[in-house]
């Protein structure tokens, strides 16, 4: 009678062990590129966002200074409530800055856009950092991209006949501020955010 080898058994496990090892060694560092991706794309998406709404609370910004020096002295200040008065000449200045706190550069300057009739900006950046080494050839050198858009959204309604020369109560989604041009201080005026709501488009 012939005796079994249990070497012969261990002879032809082996490779299977060494194939499957190789296997699960091979999804672990695709798993762990995925994750890399996935990290810089985050980020680079986090970059953009908070560019897009830097340059939006920048023309917001404008807005308020524009409409408080209209009050009093133009009888169309009414129309800077509207949050089309801006010129945005700061607006990719200010994306600038907050692309480079978030180790990004923006990509074209923050260009003005609408979105359902409400002005914004649109913003593109590229990291300054790359996805980095992994077994795929040319993450090393692979810079991860994303944009947003923000928008300038008006928060304050008043009556269609409303006079510009005489005292205006303002309904800002139902905090209600009362503008009298005839003695009107700068103090006045609300916080930016009470008028104009800045987010990013959906």
């Amino acid at each position: 009678m012939t005796r079994p080898n249990p070497c012969g058994d261990r002879g032809q496990t082996l490779p299977l062990y060494i194939w499957l090892t190789g296997i699960l060694l091979f999804v672990a560092f695709a798993f762990f590129v995925f994750a890399q991706a996935a990290s810089a794309r985050n980020g680079a998406q986090s970059a953009a966002d908070a560019a897009a709404l830097a340059a939006a609370q920048d023309s917001r910004d404008e807005l308020m200074t524009g409409l408080q020096e209209a009050i009093g002295h133009d009888d169309d200040w009414l129309d800077w409530l509207h949050g089309n008065g801006f010129q945005g000449a700061g607006a990719t200045a200010a994306a600038e800055r907050l692309a480079a706190a978030n180790d990004s550069t923006v990509q074209g300057g923050a260009v003005p856009t609408t979105v359902n009739g409400y002005p914004g900006y649109r913003v593109a950046i590229e990291t300054r950092y790359t996805v980095g080494e992994s077994i795929i050839p040319g993450t090393e050198t692979q810079h991860a991209r994303a944009e947003a858009t923000a928008v300038i959204e008006p928060r304050c309604t008043f009556a269609s006949d409303a006079d510009p020369k005489k005292a205006v109560e303002l309904d800002c989604d139902g905090r209600f501020v009362d503008i009298d041009p005839q003695d009107f201080r700068s103090d006045d005026l609300p916080d930016a955010s009470v008028l104009f709501s800045v987010h990013l488009a959906e």
